[in-house]
């Protein structure tokens, strides 16, 4: 099992609300362990040596404050396009090109949104939805994450 897989595990176990999670394989054991409000561990643990590795993920986000409450109503027909890597969000191909696209604009699925510079490659990022940009989230050259959302499409 890679790293990616073991964060895909950890995302499922923060999303499905379930305490432990225990998934045994050939060669290798992974436990991870929740509890409301605390991180998650996840704890690989290889038959072959006695340790035990742990690895924390990020905690749960805490929770909206009250004020945004009514908000939230609003942005639950909205899909939220995330970065599937780490690296440097871009809005075009080069800084003398406009926008892939902009707030406002109809997409498509398997239209170019954004481009994401990981290790000197150019990544281009393609909507799986189609629908009209809500809101672009991120600056253009600015960093992003994995897994942070970077646009808002509303799909009706």
């Amino acid at each position: 099992m890679n790293i990616k897989e073991i964060e895909s595990l950890i995302q499922f176990v923060q999303k499905s609300g379930v305490s432990e999670v225990s998934l045994e394989q050939k060669d290798f054991r992974i436990i991870i362990k929740t509890s409301h409000g605390q991180q998650l561990v996840a704890a690989p643990v290889v038959h072959a040596a006695p340790q035990v590795i742990q690895a924390a993920a990020p905690a749960p986000a805490p929770a909206a404050p009250k004020a945004e409450a009514p908000k939230a109503a609003d942005d639950s027909k909205l899909v939220t396009i995330k970065s599937p890597m780490i690296g440097t969000f871009y809005r075009s191909s080069s800084p003398d090109k406009p926008s892939f696209v902009n707030v406002g604009d109809e997409i498509k699925a398997g239209k170019v949104l954004c481009i994401i510079e990981a290790m000197k490659l150019f990544n281009e990022i393609e909507s799986e939805v189609s629908g009209r940009i809500v809101k672009v989230l991120v600056d253009n050259s600015t960093p992003v994450e994995y897994d942070q959302p970077l646009f808002l499409v509303d799909p009706s």
